[in-house]
Parts: structure tokens; C-alpha cells; sequence
């Protein structure tokens, strides 16, 4: 390999390696000599003047890594050990630990691979682009963020549109050294100075590797059409329609660090997958990309019931739960649990005894502002009618409230409640349900109830998300009673703190500091309050939903009571819908909620083998027409295979590089280094090699063309069919 010209070279990169604890293959014993590690095959790449330039860089990227890791590891640990404080202090301080813990996780995942190509503009000027920003010890710029603006020709850049480019580099990083890079001419002068142009472009050469368990992020080779989406703005929906193999959830992935990055006001974020493998696969590639904070699950995830939730076997039952009819019924269910009483009555205190009226009860029932969770608002409507009684006689609330006969009367009209024994008193109470939901028939309503009402499935989730969210937690009042008398305890305290400093004629800081110590607002904000919990159940600034074709209404419902901006990115293909999707995208996003909608499609397949498709565009047609089935761009050489299952250990053991699924109508174990899925669970999963066993079991009509569709379509080599 040529030597680098770049004196020192060495201890920039061994320092690099021993601070950021990343595995590189450098040797810190003997000279360094270059970051490129080409094989033989592509010695033309390896010249001095094809990559001195970039050597000399990385040398720049290695030390501003290191000096960056040492600075920050210092100021943590400095922090660290700082008394925490109380109060807000507590609160900021945390924030910093925590931002500061996040970057030097961001700083130590990655070393030089941290760069992933460079662009020549055509005002002669270099620019390297990172998965985030980096300066010099002087602040010039090394790396630039591949969210930022200055980054977007590097992505959007095409022949037909150069956006200013002259050339673009991409490198391909294997065990933290450039084992390949690829070169790309826009202009006649990008052909002058040093470039190696390639038959096959850095994109196509990363489809053609092997898989991994887990989902890499494709940074260095996302296309020009994915990365118009990625940084399309956050108002409203974002519908990404897209058959197999497009990258769709490349695209959700990416577009999720981007507007992250892009839009301060997008503090909270989530992101939903159909399944838990799926979360698995995925679960780097937003840490890779810089985002530790974005919150991830499933649609069961939302809901505690979530976790043993069996699926709904009975269609008919699914389909009537599926409606957002009866999500919106939740209320009427609630509301039945707020009636006030309807007779007068009398309370007998020690001085008097106090008539309480209908229209007492009537006046305290409206004291909560619509909207407010039934057990939150219950402290209100108790607190209202102490007040409404007390005002009318000579008898103090305190007295009232230690009245049994008005206690038991106001739980008997405003329980506590709990949102399963609700939901569970629809299936075993045919009466409650036929008062909840009138709509329903006889036949229906038989239809819903059950043995064991508490026997959730995965069909009573959006119901019982909705109840719980209307009721808000039986615990809260408690709760925010205690918050409120800490907080108070905490503000008497700042008081004294603060009137004895303000009393103190020997304190004189001459900064003005005693008059600002008077104002009621500094005061709140030394004595600071509690940080709230995080929870799946509050809403999110941003959610990004994949495969939503699966979706039911009632659990678009979930989605959308999450948040209340309606901004949402929605990625899926009609034609992977297991139900059918007989609507067009938007008119079923109009019906249950969604408005403001944007589209975008993918139509170019880089995932599957044109082979595969070949076989499996036949499929989805039969029973679905109008597919967006797309073209796909490269082809493997390899015809999928017809067998009989006697063949499939011999396929299995002679399957020596990348990953392997048998797809199968049930679920097994898996077998050593091979995946073992149901349709359903491979669906958002890629593998090189697929085996489908006896698809035809899979079932018929729509639902079994589109997991036999969707198996077949995670081929990204070679696909197997054994009958």
C-alpha cells in the first residue's frame, strides 16, 4: 500500500482506537499507513493520488475524535460528580449528564467509519459528509451532518439534476477500514483530477452482500427518490406507498433521525412496527444514526394487555372490535359511570343536617372541563359539591366530607374505575353493551359476549386503550394530592431560604440579586418541581407507523389519540394488506382521522432478485389487479427452486454465507443459524436465503396469496419452495 504522506499520522489513529475503544484491525505498534484496505482486485484504487487526500482527512476526522472523546469523558465525569442539587438543578442537571452520555455513546459507536463519502462542488470546494458533524481543533469543518442542508446534494445529487456536483465518493467500511469505494462523475470537469469510475455503483455493489441478523443503516448508498422523502417536512401526514423491496423502512428509519434532527419542536417521537422481530432487526439502525430517544413498539405495545394477548380467532368478532364505532363508544361506556343521583337527600352533620338537591348534584357533575380522565375529574366534582354544599348551609367542607352517607352516595355515582373491569363487563353484560353501542343486533351483541370476559385478545386492545386513556389512572388523584403537598413543602422552604437571605443586611451582592429574589416566579423555579414519568400512553410530537396496511380502524384510533398534531409518517403497500385493502390509501386515511395527506411512492424493487419477483408478481395479481408491484433493478442469476421437503436439510447445511429463514404456515423453533417464521412474523424482514415450505398451506382467498407474496418477497438471493 502507497504511504501516507501525512506526518504523525500514527498516533492520531492509535489515539483514536484507544480512546473510542473501537475494534479498527490498525496496527498501534508498527506505522500506520492508510485507512484503505482494498484487496488486490482493485490495486488501480489503491495509487497515492487516487487516496492520499483522503488519508490525510481521516487523519484530521481520527483526531478531532480522539481530543473530542478525552474532553467530554472529562467534562461527564466532572459532572458526575457535582452535587446534584435539587429541584429544577436536579432536572437540568440530568438533562446535561444525559446529553452529554448520549454523544460520547454516538462518538464511541463509530471511529473514521464515522465518514461516509465526500462531494466536490463545482466551485472546487471538498466536502465530507458524516453520520454527524465534526470540527478541528480550530473549527474547521471535517464532517458535515448527514441531516444538515449542506448534505443534501450528496443524496438527492443525479445526472439529471448535479444540484452543483461535480463528482461523489462512496466509501464501503469493513471492520473500520475502506475495503472498496466508488466515484461518480455529474460533470465534464469531474473527469479531470483523480476518480475511479465503476461499472456498478456503490448502491447496487451493497445489494449484492450478504445480509446480517440485523438491519445496517444504508447512509453511504441511500438513493436520490428515498432521500426526497427522508427530508420531506413534518406538517401533516407523509403517506409512503411502496411494494417489497423499495425501502420503505429504510425510509421510515432514516426520515425519523432526520426530522429529529431537522425540527426542535419534534421532542417526542414514535416509531410503531408490526411485530417484535421486526423491533429486534431494526433495533440498531436508529442508534446508528445518531437517535437514542425515539421511542419504539409494536400496536400490542401500547397496551399492558398487550403482552399475553392471544390473537382473535373468531372473525366476526375481530371485525365488529375492528370498528371505530365501538372505540368511540368507550365514552358512552365511561359516561355511564357519571350519572348523578336523582332523588334529594339529606346529610346529617353535628350542627345541621343539609338537604343536597338534583340540582346540587347536576352543578357539581359539570365542574371538570370536558375532556378531563373520569378518575382525575372525580377530585374535582367531590371538591365542587363540598363547596356548592357548604355555601348553602353553616357547615364547613371538611365536616361534609366526613359524612359516610355522602361519600357512599357520591362512589355509587362517580366510582373509581378500571379500565379492564369495564371493557370486561361489555362481554358479560349483554345489557351494558347493548346501552354502550344501540347500533349493534341482537345477533351481534350475542356474538361479543364470552366465558371469560378478562381473556383478552389482540382485538380488545384499541377498546381497552381507549377506556384507559378516558379514565386516566385510579392512582392519579392520590398522586398529584402528594406531588402538590411535596411541592408546597418545597416552596415554604425556598421561602424561608430566600427572605432570610433578603433580611440579611450582611448580603449585599450589588448585582441587583436581592430585588430579583423577590419576584414569585424566581421562587417557583428554585424550588423547582418533580420530573414527570414517561409512558406510552402520553401523546407524541411525531409518529411513524410501517406496514400500516395492517391497521384496523379502532387501532389507527390508538395511533391517532397519541397524537394530537396529526403529524405522521404512514409507510406501507396495499398489496401486503392480509385483509384486503379495498379503499384507496387516502380514502381510508380520510375515514378513520387522517387529513392533510402527502404521498409519495417507491416503485423500483432494490431488495429482490428479479428471479423472485418474476414468480411472485403472478401471485398478488390473482387476487389483487392494481398491486403496486415494483421493478426490480438487478438480478442474482439464480432461479428460484423447485423441491420436495426431503431436500431441506441438504439446502439448509449447504447455505454457508449470510441469513436464512424457512417461512412456514406455523411457527417452529429455529434451527442452528436459521430463522424459523410464520408469514406474518418474516414480514419487514429480508434474508439471502428463504425456504418456503408448502406454501399452499398458507391458506387461500386474499390472505393467503399475500403471506405467500410477502414470504416469497424476502428473498434478497435465493428462493426456496419445498412441497
Amino acid at each position: 500500500m502507497p504511504q501516507d504522506p501525512g506526518a504523525g499520522a500514527e498516533s492520531l489513529f492509535d489515539d483514536t482506537i484507544r480512546r473510542s475503544g473501537e475494534a479498527l484491525n490498525l496496527s498501534t505498534t508498527s506505522a500506520f499507513t492508510t485507512a484503505f484496505a482494498l484487496p488486490d482486485r482493485l490495486a488501480a484504487k489503491a495509487e497515492t493520488a487516487m487516496i492520499a487526500a483522503d488519508d490525510k482527512h481521516f487523519g484530521g476526522i481520527a483526531e478531532s475524535l480522539g481530543r473530542s472523546i478525552a474532553e467530554l469523558s472529562e467534562r461527564l465525569d466532572t459532572e458526575r460528580k457535582a452535587p446534584a442539587g435539587k429541584g429544577r438543578q436536579a432536572v437540568d442537571r440530568d438533562d446535561a449528564v444525559r446529553r452529554m452520555t448520549g454523544r460520547l455513546r454516538a462518538l464511541r459507536r463509530f471511529s473514521l467509519d464515522l465518514c461516509l463519502g465526500r462531494m466536490v462542488r463545482a466551485d472546487g470546494e471538498t466536502i465530507y459528509i458524516g453520520r454527524f458533524g465534526l470540527t478541528d481543533s480550530e473549527g474547521g469543518r471535517l464532517l458535515v451532518d448527514w441531516r444538515s442542508p449542506a448534505a443534501e446534494p450528496f443524496f438527492g445529487a443525479t445526472h439529471a439534476n448535479p444540484m452543483g456536483l461535480v463528482s461523489r465518493r462512496r466509501y464501503r467500511w469493513t471492520g473500520g477500514r475502506v475495503t472498496d469505494y466508488w466515484d461518480e462523475v455529474f460533470t465534464a470537469d469531474g473527469l479531470r483530477g483523480h476518480v475511479a469510475l465503476d461499472d456498478q455503483s456503490a448502491f447496487i455493489a451493497s445489494l449484492g452482500s450478504s445480509r446480517s441478523p440485523r438491519m445496517r443503516d444504508v447512509l453511504g448508498t441511500i438513493q436520490a427518490d428515498q432521500d426526497a422523502i427522508v427530508r420531506a417536512g413534518s406538517a401533516g401526514a407523509l403517506l409512503v406507498d411502496g411494494g417489497p423491496g423499495t425501502g420503505k423502512t429504510v425510509v421510515a428509519l432514516h426520515r425519523t433521525a432526520y426530522l429529529r434532527y431537522s425540527d426542535p419542536r419534534l421532542k417526542r417521537v414514535l416509531f410503531v412496527g408490526p411485530h417484535e422481530p421486526y423491533l429486534a432487526y431494526v433495533a440498531d439502525v436508529l442508534p446508528n444514526l445518531g437517535e437514542d430517544d425515539v421511542q419504539t413498539c409494536t400496536i400490542r405495545g401500547l397496551v399492558a394487555e398487550g403482552a399475553t394477548a392471544v390473537p382473535e380467532t373468531d372473525p366476526e368478532v375481530a371485525r365488529l372490535k375492528s370498528s371505530k364505532d365501538l372505540v368511540a363508544a368507550m365514552e358512552t361506556a365511561v359516561r355511564f359511570y357519571q350519572e348523578p343521583p336523582g332523588k334529594p337527600m339529606v346529610v346529617s352533620t353535628e350542627d345541621e343536617d343539609v338537604p343536597v338537591s338534583v340540582a346540587d348534584w347536576a352543578a357539581a357533575f359539570e365542574a371538570p372541563d370536558p375532556g378531563t380522565p373520569h378518575n382525575d375529574a372525580r377530585d374535582q366534582v367531590w371538591a365542587e359539591l363540598l363547596a356548592i354544599l357548604a355555601a348553602k348551609s353553616g357547615t364547613g367542607e371538611a365536616e361534609l366530607a366526613r359524612s359516610r352517607d355522602l361519600r357512599r352516595a357520591f362512589s355509587r355515582s362517580w366510582p373509581l374505575l378500571e379500565a379492564a373491569d369495564l371493557v370486561a363487563d361489555l362481554w358479560s353484560v349483554p345489557a351494558y353493551l347493548r346501552r354502550c353501542a344501540p347500533w349493534l343486533s341482537a345477533g351481534e351483541i350475542r356474538t361479543l359476549q364470552r366465558a371469560d370476559p378478562l381473556a383478552w385478545t389482540d382485538a380488545d386492545l384499541p377498546l381497552l386503550d381507549a377506556v384507559r386513556r378516558r379514565l386516566g389512572d385510579p392512582a392519579a388523584a392520590s398522586d398529584r394530592r402528594r406531588r402538590e403537598a411535596a411541592a408546597g413543602v418545597r416552596q415554604a422552604g425556598m421561602d424561608r431560604v430566600v427572605d432570610d437571605l433578603i433580611a440579611s443586611s450582611e448580603y449585599d451582592d450589588g448585582e441587583g440579586l436581592m430585588t430579583m429574589l423577590r419576584q414569585q416566579d424566581l421562587r417557583e423555579v428554585l424550588a423547582g418541581d418533580e420530573p414527570a414519568g414517561d409512558s406510552m400512553e402520553k401523546t407524541f410530537d411525531h409518529v411513524v407507523v410501517d406496514e400500516a396496511q395492517e391497521l384496523t380502524d379502532a387501532e389507527w384510533q390508538m395511533l391517532l389519540s397519541r397524537c394530537p398534531s396529526r403529524s405522521l409518517t404512514i409507510v406501507g403497500d396495499r398489496a401486503q394488506a392480509r385483509h384486503g385493502f379495498t379503499e384507496s390509501w387516502r380514502e381510508r386515511l380520510e375515514r378513520v382521522g387522517v387529513a392533510r395527506i402527502t404521498t409519495a411512492s417507491l416503485t423500483v424493487n432494490y431488495r429482490t432478485p428479479a428471479e423472485v419477483m418474476a414468480e411472485a408478481e403472478p401471485v398478488i395479481r390473482a387476487v389483487l389487479p392494481d398491486a403496486n408491484v415494483p421493478t426490480s433493478i438487478r438480478s442474482s442469476g439464480i432461479g428460484v427452486h423447485h423441491g420436495s421437503l426431503a431436500e431441506l436439510d441438504a439446502i439448509l447445511d449447504g447455505h454457508t454465507e449470510g441469513t436464512a429463514c424457512v417461512i412456514r404456515a406455523e411457527r417452529d423453533q429455529d434451527r442452528s443459524g436459521v430463522r424459523v417464521l410464520t408469514p406474518v412474523l418474516a414480514k419487514g424482514l429480508e434474508f439471502d436465503l428463504v425456504v418456503l415450505i408448502e406454501p399452499e398451506s398458507f391458506g387461500a382467498g386474499i390472505e393467503g396469496a399475500v403471506d405467500r407474496y410477502v414470504a416469497m418477497t424476502r428473498a434478497t438471493s435465493r428462493l426456496v419452495v419445498l412441497t
